[in-house]
């Protein structure tokens, strides 16, 4: 019976390090193809890992449509895409979420307290333009605004960044 449990065990694991590294080589594979300008197929290996939940390929999914990259361009897509990796933790994307906010581009209006926490939260977790981006709109904020953005910074850095 140990024997078994144990053998399970290391199949299991197995499994996990085996779609761990296919996903990592379907990304490798998917930046070269966008790479070498070529997007349709790039976001067919991208959505592939998307689906399996991978903050990168979530990201990146989120230029494409921000950029038109072999997708017709849509702001309301890539904030979609940025959104899903930015709420796994990925840096960039909470960057791209932070930016979309501070614009308004394909939202409703613009949104400096949340642009505000999304920068921050980019900062947090290793952007290193995020820094700059958080100076800049912190020049557009009013003392109010920069109050109601640490609050929800707050309760979003304990979810986000446990360790932080």
């Amino acid at each position: 019976m140990f024997l078994m449990r144990n053998l399970i065990r290391f199949c299991g694991c197995a499994l996990v390090l085996f779609v761990s590294l296919s996903a990592r080589a379907d990304l490798e594979q998917a930046r070269d193809l966008m790479d070498a300008g070529d997007y349709e197929p790039a976001y067919q290996e991208l959505m592939l890992a998307a689906r399996s939940g991978n903050a990168e390929a979530e990201e990146l999914i989120g230029v494409m449509y921000a950029m038109g990259l072999g997708v017709e361009r849509n702001d309301q897509r890539a904030f979609e895409w940025y959104l899903r990796s930015s709420m796994k933790g990925h840096a960039g994307a909470q960057s791209g979420i932070g930016w979309y906010y501070e614009v308004g581009r394909g939202l409703p209006a613009v949104d400096l307290v949340r642009a505000y926490l999304w920068y921050t939260l980019s900062a947090i977790g290793g952007d290193p333009d995020a820094a700059i981006s958080l100076e800049e709109v912190v020049k557009k904020m009013t003392p109010e605004q920069i109050e109601a953005a640490q609050i929800l910074i707050d309760d979003y850095k304990v979810w986000l960044y446990p360790f932080h």
